[in-house]
């Protein structure tokens, strides 16, 4: 991993967009090692099309009722407590003509009917773009605070929160830029930029054994490599076969205790499956690394929020 030096960080930002790293491997490195804001092209992309598929032909309410040189003040509110995420993701889409002032910052707590950033600008600009400002704000927020709420169980341990691929199709550097937000980490971005062996290729090629002999013969890349195993006969294996990384898929608390006293710290442990707000601080006390959560992203429950014009 490159890091920033004295010239700061837009050097880096070039090498990774220039890089062999898929383009979007580039934002997840980024939102990875530094909390500074970035928008890649790639959210640019998402947000042109998003508001291609709302104004469309014209947002003739707008157009027909308010004057082309009319201006406002409006401010963005939040109406439930959380986490705030996708405030620069706001500014974007309201573009260079709206004067966009943050009250407060991307994963910054925010309470009920509390303002967190107020635009000036076109009035019929920021009409248009209420819609689309929302959606996004929303479920980033929502993913934020959920994830918050995993993280603040489990701070006393060792255990780090992970999210998932179970992302909204189209929407994962935003799912995962927001998890951040909420404190916890990303796991994998893609198939491409780490080596998973879920249950399916184990099966497939022939057993746990089978799968890191071809592994090592093949993996030039020298991507990481996690096993999953679903019993703790198939720890054992994963573990006298050289892994260094094992997800315990969908195992009970006492076998989670168990497989923490066999691996004897040999391999990182990671759990995965049934976890919820009411069994994830038990699961961290027993001393495993991560736990991926996949409610983080594809039940997200959004952050109520609204736009309203001074």
């Amino acid at each position: 991993m490159i890091l920033a030096g004295a010239k700061g960080i837009e050097p880096l930002i070039e090498v990774l967009e220039t890089s062999v790293i898929p383009f979007n491997y580039a934002p997840r490195v980024y939102l990875l090692y530094y909390n500074r804001p970035m928008i890649s092209n790639s959210i640019k992309r998402i947000i042109k099309i998003s508001l291609e598929e709302d104004i469309g032909s014209g947002d003739w309410t707008t157009i027909w009722l308010i004057p082309e040189k009319q201006t406002s003040q409006a401010r963005i509110v939040a109406k439930d407590k959380g986490i705030i995420a996708g405030l620069e993701v706001a500014k974007e889409i309201f573009g260079p003509s709206v004067k966009f002032t943050e009250l407060v910052k991307d994963g910054a707590k925010v309470q009920k009917n509390q303002t967190v950033a107020v635009v000036e600008g076109p009035t019929r600009l920021i009409l248009s773009c209420e819609r689309t400002v929302l959606n996004f704000m929303q479920r980033m927020s929502g993913i934020a605070s959920q994830t918050y709420e995993f993280v603040k169980l489990t701070q006393a341990t060792k255990a780090v929160i992970l999210d998932t691929r179970k992302t909204m199709p189209g929407l994962r550097e935003l799912d995962k830029w927001a998890v951040r937000l909420g404190g916890a980490q990303n796991h994998r971005f893609g198939l491409y930029d780490m080596i998973l062996v879920k249950d399916n290729h184990i099966q497939a090629v022939g057993g746990i054994s089978k799968a890191m002999q071809v592994l090592t013969q093949n993996n030039n890349n020298k991507l990481e490599v996690e096993i999953e195993v679903d019993n703790l006969e198939q720890l054992k294996e994963a573990i006298n076969a050289g892994a260094k990384k094992i997800l315990l898929d969908n195992f009970s608390l006492e076998n989670i205790k168990k497989a923490v006293n066999l691996n004897n710290s040999r391999a990182v442990l990671e759990v995965s499956g049934g976890v919820t707000l009411e069994n994830v601080a038990n699961i961290a006390k027993t001393g495993v690394d991560y736990i991926s959560v996949g409610s983080l992203t594809h039940s997200v429950k959004a952050m109520d929020l609204s736009i309203e014009i001074n």
